[in-house]
């Protein structure tokens, strides 16, 4: 398929002594049970569908799927104001951070009293698959890490199964947020997973020093609306509901798609489901 990357597994499971996450630390394998504290929401999903549920002491007050098995888990805050004293007293070994989502200076911080500081950055699908083994191989759950492996390429292969081969690609502006308005540029995790279906990211703003944002602020114009095909509203960050849609494509005259942000943003486990949302948005729409 056009304007797609395929995910591929890039040999079977191999035995490691170490794993590399995304700035490059190098973490071992857990040689006694771990004390989790996780401060990404999606992550933490991927720690419960690991079997790792167990061993979470910590997560912020966004990480709430599954709704059950979190809630004795304790809250720490939010992704960018966590308390820090509460996670201390909470005597983690690990604890699981993300480039995008994360503060650096919290986490330069926490890291002067957590042993192991484990650093993510998916961009794209297909780096799931790294977030899994990486994962996986740090605390001891490597079979499962590799049956998600497995789940995400068959969800990638149904969804790109169901689509036309000659399918034209469509240029969207995806809003997260409004007051300021806010879309995502073409190099984050939401854009590669609306390339999967051939909707290519457009409409963004750059700074006055030319340089692309990743998460730019815009104001409608009729430049903007003649570069694009289709406006979605994400349901998160900003809570975009169907009146909102319903009222800004009588407003702008171009067609507004209300969208589940968890589906198209989160990554780890929840891509696998993402991709087969996406292939029901692409059948109903």
């Amino acid at each position: 398929m056009n304007n797609k990357s395929n995910i591929t597994l890039n040999g079977e499971l191999t035995e490691h002594s170490q794993w590399q996450d995304a700035i490059g630390e190098w973490h071992v394998c857990v040689s006694e049970m771990p004390r989790i504290v996780s401060l990404v929401p999606s992550i933490t999903e991927l720690l419960c569908d690991l079997g790792l549920a167990g061993y979470l002491v910590g997560r912020t007050g966004f990480c709430i799927h599954p709704h059950a098995v979190l809630q004795s888990v304790a809250k720490i805050g939010g992704t960018k104001d966590v308390n820090i004293e509460k996670i201390r007293s909470l005597k983690p070994t690990h604890i699981i951070v993300n480039i995008d989502e994360n503060e650096k200076s919290c986490v330069d911080l926490l890291a002067r009293f957590i042993p192991h500081v484990v650093v993510t950055h998916p961009v794209t699908p297909a780096d799931n698959v790294t977030l899994f083994r990486l994962l996986g191989g740090i605390f001891n759950v490597r079979e499962q890490a590799e049956l998600l492996c497995l789940q995400l390429v068959a969800a990638q292969i149904r969804l790109h199964a169901s689509l036309p081969d000659a399918a034209l690609p469509q240029r969207v502006l995806y809003c997260i947020w409004k007051d300021p308005w806010m879309t995502v540029s073409a190099d984050t995790y939401i854009a590669a997973m609306l390339k999967q279906v051939n909707w290519q990211v457009c409409g963004v703003v750059q700074d006055p020093d030319n340089k692309i944002q990743r998460y730019p602020e815009f104001v409608w114009s009729e430049r903007l609306l003649s570069n694009i095909d289709l406006v979605l509203l994400s349901t998160e960050p900003y809570r975009f509901t169907q009146a909102h849609a319903d009222a800004l494509e009588l407003k702008i005259g171009k067609p507004v798609l209300l969208v589940d942000g968890e589906m198209l943003s989160w990554y780890g486990s929840r891509a696998i489901a993402g991709f087969d949302y996406l292939c029901d948005l692409i059948k109903n729409n």
